[in-house]
């Protein structure tokens, strides 16, 4: 009988000691994956209407923990690198790129394992690239070009297509090779000359057939 309590005994000491081993919750808590959201971006350039201004994306680092188990966004925790000349960051994991540069770059973000005193550290990759299809170095170049679209006087130009409306949308991205119809609309019983620009032309219609480098018309209105 002393010999079974003596064994209970032990056993449950055993037990508590197991029990006291395991990681502490809340305390020991602990980053097993790390990933970064979205896993690969382009910035297309430099399809904006005139000042041309950065272009930005938010990149989230997304980690995955046990003890307890917890998914959370360590954005603003992680150490972000990138290893590209073009795009910048300027707060954590907002990365800007310039208009009218093209490249790549690779993007990691560094989070410690946990908080229990481990230096270990999990690290998660992301790419990122510029693509500016005017400039021949680029991925795009030689498939689109930009259509850019100047307005002088009352009256504005339309494309059958929608995408301009100028003013205000008066540049936009088309496939090179691509016939892209423009519709001059005065005001005020004005008439339009199409300065330049124009494939062929016929009173108020004007048809750009889109060339490697893009195309500019100009539009006055009188």
């Amino acid at each position: 009988m002393i010999r079974s309590y003596i064994a209970l005994a032990f056993g449950t000491l055993l037990a508590i000691g197991a029990f006291l081993s395991l990681p502490s919750c809340g305390h020991d808590q602990k980053l097993v994956s790390l990933e970064i959201q979205p896993g690969t971006f382009t910035f297309l350039e430099p399809y904006q209407p005139p000042p041309a201004t950065n272009v930005t994306e938010q990149y989230t680092a997304i980690g995955t923990y046990i003890h307890p188990p917890a998914t959370m966004d360590v954005t603003s925790q992680a150490t972000w690198k990138i290893d590209d000349g073009v795009v910048t960051m300027s707060t954590p994991g907002l990365f800007t790129a310039a208009p009218g540069y093209c490249g790549g770059g690779n993007i990691s973000a560094t989070v410690p394992e946990g908080t229990g005193g481990s230096s270990n550290v999990l690290i998660a990759y992301a790419t990122v690239t510029v693509d500016n299809p005017a400039q021949v170095n680029c991925p795009g170049y030689g498939t689109e070009a930009e259509l850019s679209v100047q307005v002088t006087g009352p009256g504005t130009v339309v494309s059958t297509t929608g995408n301009i409306n100028c003013p205000p949308a008066c540049i936009a991205p088309f496939a090179v090779g691509a016939s892209v119809g423009l519709t001059a609309e005065p005001q005020s019983g004005a008439t339009v000359t199409w300065a330049s620009g124009c494939t062929a032309e016929s009173g108020n219609s004007c048809s750009v057939t889109i060339p490697t480098g893009g195309a500019n018309v100009l539009a006055t209105f009188q």
